[in-house]
């Protein structure tokens, strides 16, 4: 919003990696009176919703709702299937992979940490390094971030699937998928994951406050002899009372109407298309990030994640100075840095309901408050993504290529 201005005009640009900006659908599908949380209109409402959010995670396990955010589900699923010392193994991919690992060692679990510089994913190999050398199988379950939000790197969940089996090692297999799911390609069950936590405030489109569990068979029997204390994130007073359609405590109802439009959005327009146009957002993103002359956070291409994408900013440059001119200049927000490069990177979200159009106005702004904040940069960026998205919409198979 301009300096000279009394209020904002127009909409605001919210390009943080979630939360995401609602769609009206979902904004009028959760405009309805409260139902009876226990009634037959609720029953049939949320059978509908966990049937629905089996087809999101390519599942036809249960899933698991809570009325609560990401968090929240990891705590259950860490809770609902281990015991006190048990040893978790761990991937330093950023910010929230270390908040997982210290929620671990609250709850009396022994992470243990493959160090990474926080620019690139799960590497494959080392897991399966680390996994060879525990020869008495003590590590009960492995956790990998799909997406690292903090940094828009994207770890190879189905290939970590194959280096535990590689290794030939019975631990879980423990997956977020907050800031990808219904925004990339995740199948939990054909790459064996037993856990995916989800979160409904990215890429399904909704408000902050829902969030998953979808489990295994190999889950569900871990459950059984779990000494972790659980109330709230039981695992079987949800499942039993989940079959007739109810919760055991009140759930968020307005959410699930808004999950129930969400997923009826989401297959209308078709899952691989959502994927597909989640990559061609970010590789026009990362275009212009190139065409500036600025550097991306995710050092390996391999990696690249295709629902947010961190820009580094010259030495002497502060990102926490920048985006707060934005938002003044501009009325935009981008997301913040972490831990060893705070300050030093802001984040561009380009996930959940947005089309090429709305992400040319972000980087349009972009490029114009690189220029207001004197951010050394060469000018062509949005041309640059303009370039490349006519050539991904000419050529969709050579532009998926690149």
């Amino acid at each position: 919003m301009s300096k000279n201005s009394s209020r904002p005009v127009g909409r605001h640009f919210l390009n943080i990696p979630g939360p995401t900006p609602l769609p009206d659908r979902v904004l009028r599908a959760m405009d309805t009176p409260i139902i009876d949380h226990r009634g037959p209109e609720f029953s049939k409402l949320a059978k509908r919703c966990l049937e629905g959010i089996k087809t999101i995670f390519k599942t036809t396990k249960p899933v698991i709702l809570y009325t609560a955010t990401g968090t929240g589900a990891w705590e259950a699923a860490l809770v609902n299937t281990l015991s006190p010392g048990d040893r978790v193994l761990m991937v330093e991919t950023g910010q929230f992979a270390t908040l997982w690992k210290n929620m671990a060692e609250k709850l009396g679990l022994s992470p243990e940490f493959i160090k990474t510089d926080w620019r690139i994913g799960a590497e494959p190999a080392a897991i399966e390094e680390h996994l060879r050398k525990d020869k008495n199988r003590d590590i009960k379950a492995i956790c990998v971030l799909h997406n690292e939000t903090s940094t828009g790197c994207l770890s190879p969940v189905a290939e970590v699937r194959k280096a535990i089996d590689a290794a030939g090692h019975p631990a879980l297999f423990f997956v977020d998928t907050i800031s990808s799911l219904a925004s990339a390609d995740y199948r939990h069950d054909e790459w064996g994951v037993d856990v995916t936590i989800g979160g409904a405030q990215k890429g399904l489109m909704l408000p902050p406050g829902m969030s998953f569990n979808a489990i295994s068979d190999k889950a569900l029997a871990a459950a059984k002899s779990s000494k972790l204390t659980k109330s709230f994130w039981a695992w079987d007073d949800m499942l039993n009372l989940n079959k007739i359609g109810f919760f055991p405590y009140t759930p968020a109802t307005q959410m699930l109407h808004g999950l129930a439009a969400s997923i009826d959005m989401l297959h209308e327009e078709g899952l691989e298309n959502v994927f597909a146009r989640h990559d061609r957002l970010a590789e026009a993103t990362r275009t212009a990030v190139r065409a500036w002359g600025l550097e991306i956070m995710c050092r390996d291409p391999k990696f690249y994640s295709p629902t947010v994408t961190a820009v580094m900013l010259p030495a002497g440059h502060d990102a926490d100075a920048f985006r707060n001119l934005a938002l003044e200049t501009f009325n935009i927000s981008y997301g913040s840095s972490f831990g060893p490069y705070a300050g030093k990177y802001f984040r561009i979200g380009h996930l959940g309901d947005v089309n090429d159009g709305m992400l040319m106005g972000t980087l349009a702004i972009t490029e114009m408050a690189l220029a207001v904040a004197g951010i050394p940069h060469r000018k062509g960026g949005v041309q640059a993504a303009v370039d490349y998205l006519i050539s991904a919409h000419a050529s969709p198979a050579r532009a998926a290529a690149e």
